[in-house]
């Protein structure tokens, strides 16, 4: 419940604070200007490497393999563009890092070696004997 309510509080307050110091040092009309430019230009970059992740996936797919990075891909693509056109700075600094393929997989790798992690830690070998094969 907490970082659900940080979520919805405490991320609009800061990007109201970005806003009002940006505003500060550009200028009003610059810093909407500018809000408008990272939102056409995320759309833009996230549409081609949406583009570019599809035609990995189906090369994945015509090799007889998973393409279970291009389906990570595909969702944080679409998660960054939906932060590009949310208005705001740091919704839009987040954005582009998914956008970045390097910073992308940097993610990907800290993400799932936190889950793989946590799946060794509970993991108990165990052996069933039937007791009807004993009679």
């Amino acid at each position: 419940m907490n970082s659900f309510f940080l979520l919805f509080i405490g991320l609009p307050v800061l990007e109201i604070y970005l806003m009002i110091k940006m505003g500060a040092k550009i200028g009003a009309l610059n810093t909407i200007a500018l809000i408008f430019l990272t939102a056409i230009i995320g759309v833009y970059f996230a549409k081609l490497q949406g583009i570019q992740t599809l035609k990995s996936g189906m090369i994945n797919l015509y090799q007889n393999k998973i393409p279970v990075y291009e389906m990570l891909s595909g969702a944080s693509i679409a998660m960054a563009a939906f932060l590009l056109i949310v208005p705001g700075f740091f919704t839009d600094f987040i954005g582009f890092l998914l956008l970045i393929p390097f910073t992308r997989k940097i993610i990907f790798s800290i993400a799932l070696k936190k889950k793989t992690n946590n799946y060794k830690k509970n993991t108990i070998d165990a052996e069933i004997i039937d007791k009807k094969d004993e009679l």
